[in-house]
């Protein structure tokens, strides 16, 4: 078969001469080759397609046309193509390249016949020149890509702006537009920089120059590719809306890149965290402040009053510490409730505020504690003003919900350097005032001195050995006897306790009481005299065959015990006490400290049977309204009217009083510190029903209080301590 369709030689059938002709006017380039591979027909398409003159390509190798990395595949395909023809399908194509005479390579598509010739089996391949197509598709799938990036831009929430290498934005999304209020028009063809502070920009190439040790341009885009960082880079930075307000905002930037892998551009991924700043400064804030009145807290006063110490150290000047307390606090929240309790605190903390200076601090501690640190103080005397101006602006009357409240406040002061060096000495120093001014009355004001840390450290010892004490068996029982004025008969014992210390000697109950109140050894210390004193008394009467009260005084924590009643209840059956024969002493400052939860608690105790005493009556409230409100069974006069009631006119009207509205109440009445027979006279007379003293006993032991007891009906002897 000749191998040129434009040979003129005889031979060729007609049928030859019809394909070669159809094959020329093909408008695919095609190629007929053999079992060998021996290309032995092309047309002018196939000329076109591949560079080559026909001449070139007749008698040659079919792989001339197949890239080199192809025709080790390509021969394999063409020997299976030829063992196999029937299981191909006529008109198969595949993808494939082929190469020109020039060297480039061409995408192409063949499709595959074979042909039976008289000369043999011959394929013939139709080629077409894809590259049109191929650049079709991709601009196609370029086109389908860029509105699925597109639509993914536009609905994300971030802020996406993209720019050229040399910092210009060529796009953004709608979220950056929302961010920084600008159009896409405005922005797009403009610097990156008209969104960033000049200064930001400045400073943070001055610190990656200092890392780098390169010279970084201010040029935002600069910075961020240099060191060839082209990866996501995510840091927090300041954008500039269009109305000039700053925009706290966290930048993720990632080079973009071209089909040859060069940078191309820059993507700016930013979110708002206008929020997370505020909620970061909010946790900040509340770290350092007081929740209730946004003073600072103990950490922040510990800052600031270092601070003041170091300021004081350069400048040769002083600093002074106040810890102020409000007085009988308790009360208020007791009986008026919390949310009254916050308001008084807020009003306090505002006046307390309205009375420093700016460069000075007030702080809250906790509960109704608060802090002054005053700067620039050289003597104590100076301050000595401002501090009589807070005392009268705390006490100034509040209406807080319709109530008129007044609260005091006791303050403790101390000086730098004089108490101390330190925070904590300095805040310990003027807490020690502080608890001596409370110890002295109340709305009052000491300075601190050595004295005071000394008596604060004796209390702490103290303290200690009474713990040990309650241990030890170092604490006794004494009963003063309580006589019937009409028959000069005992007819009770209040209980005392003492204490006599190995260390210490013999300590009053002056002393360790008000310490077991404070340390809380208190609860202890009155369960074990509760429990003792009610023992020793049964023993007392069965000894004497007849009944005997037994007044045990309760410590205001143990009033505030909620099992209070099941406790009494509890001890009355451990030792055989009836409970008529218990009588509770309290005072008035107890019953006032909650008059609602109180009387609820004295009720419980009168439904036990036990006799309810107000102590130390006169001294406090003294109220015919709270006498009303709650049940009392007897109420006691202080020794302090007792004392000048014979020669006293205005003591011997409060008493006069005190028994009269006792008597119009059905209430009995007691007086304590009796010494004398004038006195016992004048309360006999004025109706007063019964008394205790050192006219008729000391407080004494139990064996000695039996020795009084016997017979029954003796009436004790004056003890020679009475009249000393």
């Amino acid at each position: 078969m000749t191998n040129d369709v434009h040979a003129d030689a005889p031979g060729p059938s007609g049928e030859e001469q019809r394909l070669r002709l159809v094959i020329e006017a093909t408008p695919n380039a095609m190629i007929m080759v053999d079992r060998h591979g021996t290309i032995t027909l092309v047309n002018s398409q196939t000329e076109r397609l591949f560079g080559y003159q026909r001449s070139e390509m007749l008698g040659q190798s079919v792989e001339m046309l197949v890239p080199q990395r192809f025709r080790h595949a390509h021969h394999d395909y063409r020997h299976g193509f030829f063992a196999h023809p029937d299981t191909r399908a006529m008109g198969a194509g595949r993808d494939l390249y082929g190469v020109r005479k020039d060297g480039s390579e061409v995408p192409i598509e063949i499709g595959l016949n074979p042909l039976k010739m008289p000369e043999g089996m011959f394929v013939l391949a139709s080629i077409i020149d894809i590259t049109e197509r191929l650049s079709a598709e991709r601009l196609q799938r370029s086109l389908q890509a860029g509105m699925l990036r597109q639509a993914i831009l536009d609905s994300l929430p971030f802020s996406v702006i993209a720019t050229d290498t040399e910092g210009l934005i060529v796009a953004i999304n709608p979220a950056a537009e929302q961010l920084l209020g600008y159009p896409p028009q405005v922005l797009v063809g403009q610097s990156a920089m008209v969104m960033h502070e000049p200064a930001e920009v400045e400073r943070r190439a001055e610190e990656l120059s200092q890392q780098t040790g390169l010279h970084i341009p201010a040029n935002f885009q600069v910075i961020v590719a240099s060191g060839s960082r082209t990866t996501a880079d995510e840091r927090e930075w300041t954008y500039v809306h269009r109305d000039g307000s700053r925009i706290p905002v966290n930048i993720a930037i990632t080079a973009m890149r071209d089909e040859a892998g060069r940078v191309n551009g820059f993507l700016k991924v930013a979110y708002d965290i206008t929020e997370r700043r505020r909620a970061e400064a909010f946790i900040r804030h509340m770290a350092h402040h007081d929740a209730l009145t946004n003073l600072p807290n103990r950490t922040l006063l510990l800052d600031r009053l270092e601070s003041a110490i170091r300021r004081a150290r350069r400048h040769t000047e002083g600093v002074a510490v106040l810890m102020l307390d409000l007085d009988h606090f308790k009360r208020i929240n007791d009986s008026l409730g919390h949310q009254i309790g916050d308001k008084l605190l807020l009003q306090v903390s505002q006046r307390l505020q309205n009375r420093v200076r700016e460069v000075d601090t007030v702080a809250r501690l906790g509960g109704d504690e608060f802090v002054i640190v005053l700067t620039g103080v050289h003597a104590g005397a100076a301050v000595q003003p401002l501090i009589d101006e807070l005392m009268r602006s705390v006490s100034a009357p509040m209406a807080i919900d319709g109530h008129e409240l007044i609260v005091t406040t006791s303050i403790g002061g101390c000086l730098f350097p004089a108490d101390g060096s330190d925070p904590g000495t300095l805040l310990k120093n003027a807490d020690t005032a502080m608890y001596h001014a409370k110890a002295s009355g109340r709305s009052n004001f000491h300075w601190f001195t050595a004295a005071m840390l000394h008596q604060t450290e004796e209390k702490l010892a103290l303290g200690t050995a009474l713990r040990r004490a309650i241990e030890s068996d170092e604490l006794t029982l004494v009963y003063q006897p309580e006589i019937s004025l009409r028959d000069r008969r005992i007819v009770g014992m209040e209980a005392l306790v003492r204490w006599s210390s190995p260390r210490h000697g013999e300590v009053s109950p002056e002393r360790f009481i008000p310490i077991a109140e404070e340390t809380g050894l208190i609860l202890t210390l009155g369960a074990w005299v509760l429990r003792s004193a009610c023992r020793q008394c049964v023993a007392l009467q069965r000894r004497v065959g007849r009944s005997l009260r037994l007044a045990v005084n309760v410590s205001p924590r143990q009033f505030q015990q909620k099992d209070l009643p099941q406790m009494l209840q509890k001890v009355l059956d451990e030792t055989g006490l009836p409970a008529q024969c218990m009588e509770l002493e309290i005072t008035e400052g107890m019953l006032m400290q909650s008059p609602d939860e109180s009387a609820d608690v004295l009720r419980a105790l009168r439904d036990l049977g036990i006799a309810i005493v107000v102590d130390d009556f006169g001294t406090g409230y003294s109220s015919l309204a709270y006498l009303t409100r709650f049940p009392i069974d007897k109420i006691k006069i202080d020794r302090s009217f007792v004392r000048d009631i014979a020669n006293d006119a205005a003591d011997a009207a409060v008493v006069d009083a005190i028994i009269a509205m006792a008597r119009s109440l059905d209430i009995q009445v007691i007086a304590e510190g009796v010494e004398t027979e004038e006195q016992e006279r004048y309360l006999l007379e004025r109706g007063c029903d019964e008394a205790q003293g050192f006219r008729y006993s000391p407080g004494i032991s139990a064996a000695d209080f039996a020795r009084l007891l016997d017979p029954p009906d003796a009436t004790p002897t004056p003890s020679p301590a009475a009249v000393a």
